[in-house]
Order: C-alpha cells, then sequence, then structure tokens
C-alpha cells in the first residue's frame, strides 16, 4: 500500500469501486463468451508488481452527478491480456504490447464505464465518465487506492490499481451525508455537524500555479536542461492556488522559514 494510502483515512466508496469490477466482468464476458468474474479488492493483492514504466494509465475524470478524478494503474501483463481478449486475439504473453493495443485497452475501458455510469444513475443521477490514456501517473495524490482482480488469486490473473483523487471520495461521502440527512429523523446542529464531519478529514491536493504557457510538440522535444521556457504572467501578478486541480483563491508568494509559501489576497467565488 503506498504512503498516500497508508496515511488517509478509509473511506467507503464500495458500491463505486463494485460497480467497476462488475461493469468489467460483464463487458469481457460478453466479448469473450465466458465468464470472467472480477472482484474489488481493499488491499493491494499480494502479486501486484511495484509501479513500472512500461504499466499504461487511464484517467477517468467524472463530471455530472458525481465529481472528481480516478487514475487506473494496469500493468503491462495485464494490459497485454486485455487488449489480446477484447481484439478476439489468443493469449501470449511474450507479445508485443503496441500502439493498437492501448488504443483496444483504452476503448475496452470506455465501455465499461458506460455500464459504470449506468450503475450509478439510480442514486446519482447523470453521471459522464471520460477516460482518456495518460504518460503515467497523476500529478495529484490519491486520497483512496483500491484494486481490481481477475478471477481468484493466481498468478496469472489480471490487475488494476484504482487512484480516487479527493474530489471524487468527497463526492463519495457526501452521497452517503445526503441519504443520512434524507432519513425520518428530526434535524439538529450536533447532526448536521456530524455529517460535516464526514468530510473534514479528506485530504486535498493543494498547488500553486505561477502561470502556463503552450508549446508545440517541436519545441517541448528541443528543451534540455538550461531552456528556459517564459511563462503568460508577471513577476508581479498574483499566482493561483488550486485545490485538488480547481482555482479557489489568488495571491502573492512569501517564503516562511526557508519554504515557499502563499499570502491570500483575493478569493474566487464558490461555484456549483
Amino acid at each position: 500500500m503506498s504512503e498516500a494510502t497508508a496515511s488517509a483515512p478509509r473511506p467507503d466508496p464500495t458500491a463505486y469501486v463494485e460497480a467497476w469490477a462488475d461493469s468489467l466482468a460483464q463487458v469481457l464476458t460478453q466479448i469473450s463468451g465466458s465468464p470472467l468474474p472480477w472482484t474489488a479488492l481493499a488491499e493491494s493483492p499480494p502479486e501486484l508488481a511495484q509501479s513500472a514504466g512500461n504499466d499504461s494509465w487511464i484517467l477517468c475524470a467524472n463530471s455530472g452527478g458525481l465529481r472528481g478524478e480516478m487514475s487506473l494503474r494496469i500493468p503491462a501483463a495485464s494490459a497485454l491480456r486485455l487488449a489480446q481478449i477484447f481484439m478476439s486475439e489468443p493469449a501470449a504473453a511474450a507479445a508485443e504490447f503496441t500502439a493498437e493495443n492501448r488504443e483496444a485497452v483504452a476503448e475496452l475501458l470506455r465501455q465499461v464505464a458506460g455500464l459504470v455510469a449506468s450503475a450509478l444513475k439510480a442514486d446519482r443521477g447523470e453521471v459522464q465518465l471520460r477516460l482518456d490514456p495518460a504518460p503515467g501517473a497523476p500529478s495529484w495524490p490519491a486520497s483512496a487506492v483500491f484494486w481490481l482482480r481477475s478471477g481468484d488469486d493466481s498468478p496469472t490473473a489480471m490487475l488494476l490499481e484504482m487512484h480516487l483523487s479527493a474530489a471524487l471520495v468527497a463526492g463519495l461521502r457526501a452521497e452517503k451525508a445526503e441519504a443520512a440527512a434524507t432519513a425520518p429523523i428530526a434535524a439538529n446542529p450536533d447532526e448536521s455537524r456530524a455529517k460535516l464531519g464526514l468530510l473534514m478529514d479528506v485530504e486535498l491536493a493543494l498547488t500553486l500555479r505561477f502561470g502556463s504557457r503552450r508549446l508545440l510538440l517541436r519545441e517541448v522535444l528541443d528543451l534540455n536542461p538550461g531552456a528556459v521556457v517564459e511563462l503568460d504572467r508577471k513577476v508581479d501578478e498574483p499566482v493561483d492556488v488550486l485545490l485538488d486541480g480547481r482555482l479557489v483563491a489568488r495571491g502573492e508568494v512569501v517564503v516562511l522559514n526557508g519554504n515557499y509559501g502563499v499570502r491570500v489576497t483575493e478569493v474566487a467565488p464558490a461555484t456549483p
């Protein structure tokens, strides 16, 4: 289990994680013509290898009735087998993992995401899940990590690692708080504070953004040590304060005890 997972409180997004396991099993069973169950795990399976450079990463952006991000890490052997099943190819562990295989995995998971959105509709309303291949691990720290495993705990089982962002975990916790609020119990201030307390220990990633710049691909390839990239912001302009990727404030950079900090000068208006 990663350090971020060990230090974070254990949320209860069970329905969300199990919806992915059930939907993945349904799609792969339809494609292969034989049952291929998947199990949701709250602890890292011992056969899962450490993150490697040949892993496949898929970023899932949740919007609509459930907001937040999830990142899927798929070990190389599991990604290859998923692609082979989706493309109706025989199992070949020594086969090369091609760009076509990578796109096949992404398309497979998009079909799975469509079933997940349908499964969430009863409780969350319309939920949109957008999946795109990612170059690697997400920039935000995971607030919770879960795993999906095909079949049993055999060494050849396929594995997926699910990284849930703090915003997604908070949304799943808020769902539970809303359900409690609609129960036929007389509301009181203490109860309201207890419901709000469900969200108070969620870890959020705070980021300072000094500016941005769009580069052509050839300009990116020309970067080397010592290169200077000019941003679109003047030195005396305030920096952006991002909370889990969303703009929440602006301020000026300060130095405290040898560390960078920010003095907030403007708070962004709340958005629905």
